[in-house]
């Protein structure tokens, strides 16, 4: 054998190459990580585990995940990197064996009004494909059927240079595209109710105007009276010409201090900077002005399909592509399988994969024409799944965060066979997953803990499922607890009357949800439970909504000042000193100068990673040296911020610091379980079941005497979810009804009253199958949870 070959061989015969059979990660330290080490196995499904803010995500996505996208994003030009994401390399020593790495996480689909499930997936595509070549009559290529293209068309001179001389030339153009023009592709229009934009009795100068963000004090004013309106008198005296300029005056070019300046009615402002926003991404003030402002009503014309007449009158067997996305996706299916055309076999073979891979994902229920914005976090993650499912690509590292979100026990069967064709097919599978269903089928297991935040980042456990039964972590400890079904129950004080409810595929369902008790709401994904609370229960007076919406915030937000603690701590310290408040806020005059009271100076490199390194001057504390002399409780504003919540509270609850308005807030912190966040700490650096619970406790200090949580155990540990059953307990002790939206059947288990709905998704769904005790269900059998839930509690 000669020499070249021999190296390329091991001793045991088999090829060097064969020896990169592991991920390796050495001295990772992203975020609360302390130098943590391991060895992945590549090829197989290895689970990430431990309590909420124990590192997973850091390890998992900050770390591994982070560092592969980094890489491909290198091998890209200078140019093309500029238009792209730029990452900096994770905090860790050594990371080698990486394999190209596709993230599926929780992330909500965009909240952008004109996304759909179609658009998202390309499903839309090709079926715009397939009109444009089938369709009778023929109106035109693929873009005559989206919604998002507008009809144009426009003719006039061009100046074209020929043989050194300059021409003039005639042109016409027309795009024919398929947007409703009536209500621009959005499916509905709107009426703004005037009176709610002023107040008739005040004049511009007093602050007439309602609108969020139209102050007469900055330039608004100013443009006001540049435009000619009169800013003393009341806008009930407006003459109509004057009220006309102020509503809905086009855009018009005005002067203003020696400045040109466009002027634009309140009217058709509105609709520009709000009306072309997803409602719900809105900032708290400005949806409230909204939904109290503007009424949506589905456009009279497309019926609420988005599409002009033309693309609808278009046809394929007696369909149009408005029918097509309007039914659910599993008939969909159907009808796409019994359509046999030759001439476009290929793209009909890619259809039908596509849709084939939403009913097989357990996505069947879903239409074409659902908005992306209104799917929840699980479902989302399973959309993105689907161009995965087919995939030829092998040897890819897959990356999942916590897959079984939002799956009822019966669908969670489903996701575990996906997750294993994913690896059978060559790939290695990364998964965060808190479920005891879904860690059960893991080749590999890397616990974290032990503890969260600071007491967590240390690797406690890896091996296999069984080595963690009998580890004694927490997880292990925790990986067989089942609860068992309540001994009594509470007696209802009440009910809350839902009748004929048709949101969505609900099919007139008549419930009496009772009051003063634990109401869990079950049902398979796709049944109608978030249909059923969100549309009948949760806009009633007196009803906090505690939903899966995502909690914005910058690198600036922290727990402090999302739940509104700063406020109470800031004044404690400006009475304290004889100061004002404002100093005290890194956002404000109390911020370091250097820093602009971000703690850290961030430098653009370009299309290469930026920098962030702790400000020289305040050396990361945010503040301003002045403002460090103020004490309160012989402590500063930057070292109150550093403090965990569990110590705040103590520092708060007593002695010289006293503030009870603080020490309220970081009680409810204490009670879903965050004791150990520090009151700094960015919000961009939580994990999403910190970030659900911060949302919690946050809402917990509305007064409302019927709470509604949609899912709070997405991102808990098993060991956390005792904790949440714990404070749920207490807010229903307190008198307060709680309404829970949730298939985790120790939550199911714990409930005083079950709604089940069912039986199936989609159009088999939407009925009320069960109502009654815990017990009652397990007894009865005679749904798909009944079934599950008896075989958790071991009846």
């Amino acid at each position: 054998m000669s020499t070249a070959t021999s190296t390329g061989r091991q001793a045991s015969g088999s090829h060097a190459a064969d020896s990169h059979d592991r991920i390796r990660v050495h001295g990772a330290r992203e975020n609360n990580l302390k130098d943590v080490s391991v060895e992945l196995p590549k090829r197989r499904l290895t689970v990430f585990t431990g309590v909420s803010g124990s590192g997973k995500s850091s390890l998992v996505f900050g770390t591994i995940a982070a560092e592969s996208q980094r890489l491909i994003n290198e091998t890209y030009s200078a140019f093309v990197q500029g238009f792209m994401p730029t990452l900096a390399r994770p905090d860790v020593d050594v990371l080698d064996g990486l394999t190209t790495a596709i993230i599926v996480d929780q992330e909500r689909m965009g909240a952008n009004p004109r996304s759909t499930v179609g658009t998202a997936t390309d499903a839309n595509a090709m079926l715009r494909i397939l009109f444009s070549r089938l369709g009778q009559p023929h109106v035109g290529g693929p873009q005559a059927f989206s919604f998002n293209v507008a009809s144009i068309s426009g003719a006039g001179a061009v100046k074209v240079e020929r043989g050194g001389r300059e021409v003039k030339e005639r042109r016409e153009f027309s795009i024919t595209g398929g947007m409703c023009p009536r209500c621009e592709g959005m499916g509905r229009v709107n009426d703004i109710d005037l009176s709610a934009l002023y107040d008739e009795r005040k004049s511009l100068e007093e602050g007439a105007l309602t609108v969020p963000g139209y102050s007469m004090d900055g330039w608004y004013g100013r443009i006001f009276a540049g435009a000619g309106l009169p800013m003393d008198k009341p806008i009930a005296q407006f003459t109509e010409r004057e009220l006309d300029t102020l509503l809905y005056s086009a855009p018009t070019k005005i002067k203003v201090e020696g400045i040109n300046l466009t002027y634009e009615g309140l009217v058709p402002r509105i609709q520009k900077s709000m009306l072309s926003k997803d409602v719900d991404a809105m900032q708290p003030h400005v949806r409230a002005f909204v939904e109290r402002a503007i009424t949506f009503t589905t456009c009279p014309e497309c019926g609420g399909s988005r599409l002009s007449e033309a693309a609808r009158s278009s046809r394929i067997r007696g369909a149009s592509i408005a029918d097509l996305c309007a039914m659910q996706i599993s008939d969909l299916a159907e009808w796409v399988r019994d359509l046999d055309e030759p001439s476009v076999a290929p793209l009909l073979t890619a259809l039908r994969e596509t849709l084939d891979s939403f009913v097989e994902i357990g996505l069947g229920y879903l239409s074409l024409d659902r908005p992306s914005g209104t799917l929840s976090g699980g479902e989302a993650q399973r959309t993105k799944m689907i161009r995965h499912l087919g995939s030829a690509l092998t040897d890819v590292t897959y990356v999942f965060d916590e897959p079984t979100v939002g799956l009822h026990p019966h669908d969670i069967q489903r996701m575990n066979d996906l997750l294993r064709q994913l690896r059978d097919k060559g790939n290695t599978v990364l998964v965060v997953e808190h479920k005891p269903e879904a860690i059960a089928i893991a080749d590999h297991v890397v616990d974290l803990g032990p503890g969260a935040g600071t007491a967590g980042g240390e690797v406690v456990f890896e091996g296999t499922v069984e080595g963690l039964r009998a580890s004694g972590t927490l997880t292990g400890r925790h990986l067989d607890d089942r609860a068992s079904l309540k001994t009594s129950v509470r007696t209802p004080t009440g009910a809350l009357e839902v009748r004929g409810a048709r949101t969505h595929n609900l099919q007139g369902v008549d419930v009496d949800i009772p009051l003063g008790v634990l109401v869990v709401v079950t049902g398979v994904a796709g049944s109608g439970k978030s249909s059923l609370v969100h549309g009948s229960v949760a806009g009633r007076q007196g009803v906090v909504t505690v939903d899966q919406t995502a909690i914005r915030g910058s690198r600036r937000s922290n727990p402090a000042t999302y739940t509104g603690l700063l406020e109470p701590i800031r004044k404690a310290f400006a009475k304290a000193n004889g100061v004002k408040p404002a100093l005290f806020s890194a956002n404000s005059e109390g911020a370091c100068p250097t820093c602009n009271g971000a703690g850290v100076v961030y430098t653009d490199l370009g299309m290469m990673a930026g920098v962030a390194t702790p400000c020289e001057q305040c050396e990361g504390r945010r503040f301003d040296a002045s403002v460090l002399e103020y004490h309160l409780g012989g402590k500063d504003i930057s070292e109150v911020l550093a403090m965990p919540v569990a110590e705040a509270r103590e520092f708060f609850g007593s002695g010289e610091a006293r503030t009870p308005a603080a020490a309220r807030v970081l009680d409810r912190l204490a009670d879903v379980g965050l004791g150990y966040l520090t009151l700094g700490q960015p919000l961009t650096t939580l994990s999403g079941g910190e970030r659900q619970r911060l949302k919690l406790a946050a809402q917990m200090a509305d007064e409302g005497a019927v709470y509604v949580l949609d899912e709070p155990t997405t991102g808990l540990h098993l060991a956390d979810v005792e904790n949440l059953l714990a404070l749920l307990d207490r807010l229903v002790d307190s008198g307060r009804s709680v309404v829970v939206i949730e298939h985790h059947q120790a939550v199911m288990a714990h409930a005083d009253w079950i709604v089940d709905l069912g039986p199936g998704a989609g159009h088999d769904g939407g009925r009320v199958v069960f109502e009654g005790t815990p017990a009652d269900l397990v007894a009865a059998r005679s749904t798909l949870t009944g079934e599950h839930l008896a075989a958790y509690v071991g009846a």
